[in-house]
């Protein structure tokens, strides 16, 4: 069986509902939902299934990065967060991806710290190898983790 995912996980300081906000919260997702210095610069969240899940990045010396509207798939309050870039909001089906881009699903998972603090994971599925090993080239695991960091500073901090 092939092994589609790259997974991450840390442990933050902040319970899970902090955590939460700053995943569902449009105005706190921007502020740790790209890695420095990229930023975030229109976040739509609902967590509700069916919806939307959007965010447009500013890459320095690349401009804006704009995937499109993805869709919500699962929101268990404090718990787990999925939506994926393959549907439209609506469960619709979404187009292909452009030349060089893939789909992806995310999956966000918050679990509790005997210490009152929080297990985040994010573990993202891809369609095939070429859509993981391009997303593993491009950094994933120092550009999610980077975004990690910045979401335990976040959540620490409100």
């Amino acid at each position: 069986m092939r092994d589609l995912t790259l997974t991450l996980s840390r442990d933050m300081t902040a319970r899970p509902e902090t955590v939460w906000r700053c995943m569902t919260e449009a105005e706190l997702l921007k502020r740790w939902f790209a890695p420095e210095p990229v930023t975030v610069t229109k976040a739509v969240i609902d967590p509700t299934p069916g919806s939307t899940f959007h965010v447009v990045m500013h890459i320095p010396d690349m401009g804006e990065m704009d995937g499109g509207a993805g869709c919500v798939l699962e929101a268990r309050a404090a718990r787990r967060l999925t939506w994926t870039t393959a549907l439209l909001p609506g469960f619709g089906p979404g187009p292909a991806p452009a030349e060089g881009a893939f789909h992806f699903t995310a999956i966000l998972a918050l679990a509790p710290l005997q210490d009152g603090g929080t297990r985040y994971t994010a573990t993202v599925l891809h369609a095939d190898e070429a859509g993981r090993a391009a997303h593993a080239a491009m950094g994933f695991a120092d550009g999610w983790g980077s975004m990690a960091k910045q979401l335990d500073t976040l959540s620490r901090s409100i």
